[in-house]
């Protein structure tokens, strides 16, 4: 189990009792209430939002890349006749925000923790203020003149990071139009490299039969690969796994982003290496259907040596499950110490059809910091990167904590029967609580100096770092700073 407990395992993972779980969290998806908001508190007339001045650069932005005629939303949303039909839907959808079924798939709870990630393409409480307003007057069209420019669809199979300088591709499996999923091992596939390589980023996609013009009412009609969890492993002369050489990488998943990582921390891909494939899940769409998993490596340039070698601890368990039938509002709680120093750069929650909502939070002393709440749709399976400069920064002996909070109810859509108790394991049926994030460990020079460069951002002492409890501890001062009498860390 990949968490150090610092309570017995028996309340390191535990569905609380219904009247603690009343008291302290109110959350369960039946009473969860949309975000509604008035545009005149944002100085916009509602009468006068338009489809083409207002609307259309929302949806280009935050919505478009799968809502087009050849992505893999089951409708298009680039015209106003296309959008129009669906204006309540849209107010419906959007207005859910951080939720199971919300639109955009991008599901950070906005009013607590830290708001800074990479590629955030959610929408502002002003963005939802006009989509409401629309929809609630008519969902008028408004001034063609003020249509934006229509995107520009790449329909050419492009990468979406850029053209990689590795590709690997799995190989092909077919998967009948009806039939039961598959689970298991498709096979190790050699890299091809012949010198050690660090890895920028990584983004994997799926290629089949299926024609880029077919409707399909959900996204998985699209596809047959609902996940791929594989590792790196090294050969030896003759072709035999070396023991000890495996290296995880982060999971692929349908609907799921691309992984870049820090400049800091680039991931060695090694000489002689070779994917294994060992964990897929495939599932039938309904149409007969050939298919195979590129993966597509960016390499940093040669000669690169990464700062942060060492990853930090992951939190959770996909083994030691209990999650109880018809019952919403459950909560597994997972603890871990950190050891040294650690930077977060990623936060992935990961459960299963009941979960709907994950939190981290630092117990730092006296202090407890929530870093990040966020709803949990497995539908989309989402990563949150953190920008760098609002990653969390954390000092050793942190105590980190992640609840998942599961709902077996009828009133959970992706639950296929309230009846059934669940255990783990890797079966969609199944469970799993994980935070597939990742981080790195930090010397304490290291977290000294990532310390001093948030400092030089904070402009008194009414600035706050969530993620940051010692950015204004005072500083170390060191034996020149004490003759010379320095006055460090009093800003």
């Amino acid at each position: 189990m990949n968490c150090r407990a610092i309570v017995p395992l028996a309340a390191l993972l535990v569905a609380l009792p219904a009247s603690a779980r009343a008291q302290s969290h109110d959350l369960g998806l039946a009473q969860h209430e949309p975000h509604l908001f008035a545009a005149a508190d944002f100085g916009v007339d509602p009468a006068a939002v338009t489809f083409t001045r207002d609307i259309a650069p929302i949806l280009q932005r935050s919505c478009q890349n799968c809502h087009w005629a050849g992505g893999g939303a089951p409708m298009a949303l680039t015209t106003y006749s296309e959008v129009r039909r669906y204006a309540q839907r849209i107010k419906d959808r959007t207005a859910i925000r951080d939720r199971m079924g919300a639109m955009p798939p991008f599901f950070v709870e906005k009013d607590i923790g830290i708001h800074e990630f990479t590629n955030d393409y959610s929408l502002s409480d002003e963005e939802l203020a006009l989509i409401q307003a629309w929809a609630d007057n008519g969902a008028p069209e408004g001034d063609p003149a003020d249509m934006p420019a229509p995107r520009d669809f790449d329909t050419s199979g492009a990468w979406a990071l850029g053209e990689p300088d590795l590709i690997v591709r799995s190989p092909s499996v077919t998967m009948p139009a009806i039939g039961p999923d598959r689970w298991g091992d498709i096979g190790t596939v050699p890299t091809g490299l012949t010198e050690d390589r660090y890895v920028k980023s990584v983004e994997i996609r799926e290629l089949n039969d299926i024609p880029a013009d077919l409707g399909t009412s959900t996204v998985g009609g699209r596809y047959i690969f609902h996940h791929m969890t594989y590792t790196s492993v090294v050969r030896d002369e003759e072709g035999r796994i070396e023991p000890g050489q495996s290296t995880s990488w982060p999971i692929h998943e349908v609907g799921r982003n691309a992984d870049i990582f820090p400049e800091q921390a680039g991931r060695l891909l090694p000489a002689n290496s070779a994917l294994s494939l060992a964990n897929s899940h495939l599932h039938s769409n309904g149409r007969e259907t050939t298919g195979h998993l590129e993966f597509g490596f960016t390499f940093f340039p040669k000669g690169y040596e990464p700062e942060y070698t060492r990853r930090g601890p992951r939190l959770g368990n996909g083994i030691d499950i209990d999650v109880a039938a018809n019952q919403s509002q459950q909560e597994f709680h997972s603890f871990v110490t950190l050891e040294e120093h650690t930077k977060i750069v990623a936060f992935e929650p990961h459960l299963h059809a009941p979960g709907y909502r994950m939190c981290i939070e630092a117990i730092w002393g006296h202090n407890q910091f929530t870093l990040n709440c966020v709803g949990y749709d497995h539908n989309w399976v989402k990563q949150y990167i953190y920008e760098d400069d609002a990653a969390p920064l954390l000092p050793k002996g942190t105590i980190l904590h992640v609840i998942g909070f599961l709902d077996t109810t009828e009133d959970n859509a992706n639950v296929a029967d309230a009846r059934n108790w669940a255990g783990g394991g890797r079966r969609s049926v199944s469970n799993m609580f994980i935070d597939l994030g990742y981080s790195v460990t930090l010397t304490e020079e290291q977290f000294q100096r990532e310390m001093a460069e948030r400092r030089a951002k904070m402009t008194d002492r009414n600035d706050f770092d969530i993620g940051c409890p010692l950015c204004w501890a005072p500083q170390i001062m060191t034996a020149d700073d004490d003759d010379q009498g320095g006055t460090q860390g009093q800003p």
